[in-house]
């Protein structure tokens, strides 16, 4: 398999396992049942799983971009290095991007989102270039 096919899995695997740990953090807060239930005034979840689950929000709607373009790549069969650095790139930004969404480091985490944007912009380059 490509590298940029690799990652694109590895990130989607990220991506889907995110929501465990705030999911975790609402049972110990609310109880099973106000979790999987419909609680008219819920307890606030811990201020970590309320960031964590901004970041899968955001790892989501980035991952739409990213795996668009990584299937367009392969579909009319770009791959480089620069590809396969993007795809890198965009993986490990994005795990840097949970990390510091989840604990709270706004600069850290501008820096990851800006890195995952470039390696998409490295893509889509890269595709229109072709």
């Amino acid at each position: 398999m490509k590298t940029e096919l690799t990652y694109l899995v590895w990130v989607t695997v990220l991506t889907m396992l995110l929501w465990i740990p705030y999911v975790l953090d609402r049972m110990a807060v609310r109880g099973l049942a106000d979790t999987v239930g419909y609680p008219e005034n819920p307890k606030p979840q811990s201020p970590w799983a309320v960031r964590l689950k901004a970041a899968h929000a955001n790892a989501v709607e980035n991952l739409a971009v990213f795996a668009v373009l990584v299937l367009v790549a392969n579909a009319v069969n770009v791959s480089s290095s620069a590809t396969a650095g993007a795809a890198m790139l965009y993986f490990w930004s994005r795990v840097v991007h949970v990390v510091a969404y989840t604990f709270g480091m706004p600069w850290v985490r501008t820096l990851a989102f800006a890195g995952g944007w470039a390696a998409c912009v490295i893509f889509a380059w890269q595709i229109l270039a072709h």
